[in-house]
């Protein structure tokens, strides 16, 4: 085999060992801004004023970019999601992110549910219609007592 082939251990795709950061693309970069700041208390990390912010979470660089490359695409339609984006808590802070979304008026989607996939989910979207997930690992007793089928493959 040759050194880059696809079937070469240790090269190229094969390499990949993290994510190192996510960019979100967005139409409104100041209301994304204050959403994520505001919301969940992230810290700029960068700025570029005009194009992009970047928040560290966790060991991932989360960033917010202006749509505006040749490569970005149209913006998306209003009532559909671009991406959905998952964020881990302890347990009991899905609960208590539920309680915060509520005392800001801000629309759930689904609230505090105990999935059969050993996860206790919130769902909400941000001001571009990314869908956001807030959830916990949670131990197989606490699981919904019927499957949802929600995460099921089709047949």
């Amino acid at each position: 085999m040759t050194r880059g082939s696809a079937k070469t251990k240790g090269y190229g795709f094969d390499a990949i060992r993290s994510m190192d950061y996510v960019i979100v693309l967005c139409d409104d970069l100041e209301k994304m801004r204050a959403f994520y700041t505001d919301l969940f208390g992230f810290h700029i990390e960068d700025e570029e004023p005009d194009n992009s912010v970047w928040f560290r979470v966790g060991t991932l660089f989360f960033g917010l970019r202006l749509r505006g490359r040749p490569y970005d695409g149209p913006k998306v339609l209003d009532e559909s999601a671009a991406i959905q984006l998952s964020f881990r808590v302890p347990p009991a802070d899905v609960d208590i992110a539920y309680q915060t979304l509520e005392d800001k008026g801000i629309d759930v989607i689904e609230k505090p549910t105990n999935q059969d996939w050993c996860h206790r989910t919130l769902f909400f979207k941000d001001p571009e219609n990314n869908v956001i997930e807030i959830y916990a690992d949670i131990h197989p007793r606490d699981t919904a007592p019927v499957p949802s089928k929600l995460h099921q493959l089709a047949e």
